[in-house]
């Protein structure tokens, strides 16, 4: 198959992943990128999914996983990229972003549309294709990457935010919706995390982006949301984890950060 890895070897019984495949969504990079690791590592069958084939591929080849490309706001590119699995356990939808961090009074509304569609209509479209697939595995996870935005607003960030209370009310309609079907619904809200592209996405000027760290001991890094996802995907399967907040201890609440 274009693009593709070659399928890994079995992995041990014995690892908490063997036997199930992972999809993992915007995973060129940062959250998703690690999470891939850390499933890969678990024993999981993972499929990574984003638009950058070229660092997908690297990194399918460093961890035996397969390498599909996939826009999550293209509808025929969800639907080439979900045709091509065959079997779904776990899908941890994680591609989204932050675009930009004007007042609302500012707003461009382009960069709205851009967030809305990355974030809760690209995460609608990758669940309505797998949830078939998820029920039939008789075990599934449905994973969603959230974010404090999702529980609490704040000034310049209403785009983001808007979205992210969007996934957060998806994660719990779901979870309604699907209380009599084997597929558990999970979400992750990481606080404050440094990745390589996420704030400098959302200011497009690397100085800034690095002042919103400066001073922070330590930040989360991705691998730290990794850990939570994965820690949250092995437990036994009645165990549900409807929302686990992860924040560095720096981070009191969404206004207060301990800079030195």
């Amino acid at each position: 198959m274009p693009g593709s890895a070659p399928h890994p070897a079995s992995a041990p019984r014995d690892l908490p992943g063997a036997g199930r495949t992972a999809v993992v969504t915007g995973a060129s990079s940062g959250i998703g990128a690690a999470t891939a690791t850390r499933l890969a590592a678990e024993g999981f069958d993972v499929v990574l999914g984003a638009r950058r084939l070229d660092r997908l591929t690297e990194l399918a080849a460093a961890i035996g996983a397969r390498a599909l490309p996939l826009d999550v706001t293209d509808p025929d590119s969800v639907a080439a990229f979900t045709g091509a699995l065959d079997r779904v356990d776990v899908l941890v939808n994680n591609a989204g972003g932050a675009f930009d961090a004007s007042p609302v009074a500012e707003a461009d509304l382009d960069s709205w549309a851009r967030t809305y569609e990355v974030n809760v209509l690209g995460t609608v479209r990758m669940t309505r294709a797998l949830l078939p697939k998820l029920v039939a595995s008789g075990a599934g996870d449905l994973l969603f990457v959230g974010s404090t935005a999702g529980l609490i607003s704040y000034e310049g960030g209403a785009s983001y935010t808007a979205a992210k209370h969007g996934v957060h009310t998806l994660a719990e309609t779901l979870r309604l919706e699907l209380y009599d079907q084997p597929v558990r619904v999970v979400e992750i809200a990481p606080g404050m995390v440094k990745t390589e592209e996420f704030t400098l996405n959302r200011v497009r000027d690397r100085d800034r982006a690095e002042a919103v760290y400066r001073g922070v001991r330590a930040p989360l890094v991705a691998e730290d949301v990794a850990d939570c996802i994965a820690w949250a995907l092995t437990r036994p399967h009645h165990v549900n984890v409807d929302l686990l907040v992860v924040r560095p201890r720096a981070q009191a609440a969404q206004h207060k950060v301990h800079r030195e």
